[in-house]
């Protein structure tokens, strides 16, 4: 199949990251999170997030935002999260069904949440008929590929904390976020305050895994229990935290999220003079939001696979990832020059 641009999601292993897996592969070795691989890679995260984080990994990104959320709030309790959050949007209901708490999605503008918009929905506190708001979900970057900067999420986050309520972030895409605003991740999360992050693997270069990671250290000591409860203990932990070993080592990450971003720039340079093509913004991470006319879809998708964001203006996703190449995007672009003859 063509590389194309439908999802960083559909990319394969990082060769790096393969050779980590290969490595593992090994003897024997203990399960449940025991081994010398999830040793290591705590010792990573550790690193990246300060001394103090609690690290638990998943098979994938619902798991780790249903987990945090478990941890996070009590079936009466609420959740603030964007009308575009993934866990709204894209989780079939999975954070509601089985951490219990309910979603209550609040408008954005461009994928991110405003401190007016939380404020005037922050209402009916200590009434007993009322789902009582525990936690602020904050997307980064947001579903529409934009960034909140280090002053909006400090902003956002004390607002929070000034009203008592837990922070967590989707962090899928952290890794693109981090080096968008050339910040450690230590920076934009642990000194701002977030308590939980569900940091992204599988979409930046992993096989599978994602990893919970628990800065607010009185929420961890029961995670362990919500994690096996909700059948997200891995036996073979270590095939999941050597790939994270892997990433972090020698900064892979960064060449992973340098790369992507560099593309999803080529890809909106090429792009957004062309006739009926109507980009968004510029990229603040690896995604390249675009309205095209809706007869174009389908012979642009016989050749690169993207999907439609909006079926209704035909606004389109196209996402690049660590094996994007130039002349993927060239081939792509010069479709799309064909069709506005």
């Amino acid at each position: 199949m063509k590389r194309g641009f439908g999802s960083d999601n559909h990319a394969g292993i990082h060769p790096r990251i393969l050779e980590s897996l290969l490595t593992a592969n090994t003897e024997h070795a203990p399960a449940y999170g025991t081994d010398e691989w999830t040793e290591a890679a705590v010792g990573e995260f550790k690193k990246q997030f300060g001394p103090d984080a609690q690290v638990f990994f998943v098979f994938n990104g619902t798991a780790a935002n249903v987990t945090a959320l478990r941890a996070l709030a009590k079936p009466h309790q609420s959740v603030f999260c964007s009308d575009v959050a993934h866990i709204h949007v894209d989780e079939c209901g999975a954070p509601e069904y089985m951490a219990g708490c309910k979603l209550l999605p609040l408008p954005s503008v461009n994928g991110k949440l405003q401190i007016e918009t939380l404020e005037k929905a922050f209402i009916r506190r200590g009434d007993q008929h009322y789902s009582q708001t525990q936690v602020l979900s904050l997307t980064q970057p947001t579903e529409l590929g934009t960034t909140y900067s280090v002053q909006e999420l400090k902003d956002l986050i004390q607002w929070a904390k000034a009203r008592k309520l837990y922070v967590h972030i989707d962090g899928a895409r952290l890794s693109n976020a981090a080096f968008f605003l050339k910040k450690t991740f230590k920076e934009i999360t642990t000194d701002l305050g977030v308590d939980i992050v569900s940091f992204g693997g599988t979409k930046n270069g992993l096989m599978m895994g994602e990893a919970v990671v628990i800065l607010n250290k009185e929420l961890a000591a029961d995670f362990k229990y919500i994690r096996k409860q909700s059948a997200q203990l891995p036996s073979k932990t270590r095939f999941i935290a050597c790939q994270f070993e892997a990433y972090f080592k020698n900064n892979l990450w960064q060449d992973i999220a340098g790369h992507s971003y560099e593309m999803a720039l080529y890809l909106y340079e090429s792009c957004k003079g062309i006739p009926g093509v109507h980009v968004r913004e510029v990229p603040q991470s690896n995604a390249v939001f675009a309205t095209i006319p809706s007869h174009w879809v389908k012979k642009l998708r016989e050749h690169y696979f993207f999907y439609v964001w909006d079926e209704t203006t035909f606004e389109c996703r196209w996402m690049t990832s660590w094996d994007t190449q130039k002349q993927d995007i060239d081939g792509f672009v010069q479709l799309l020059k064909e069709l506005s003859r």
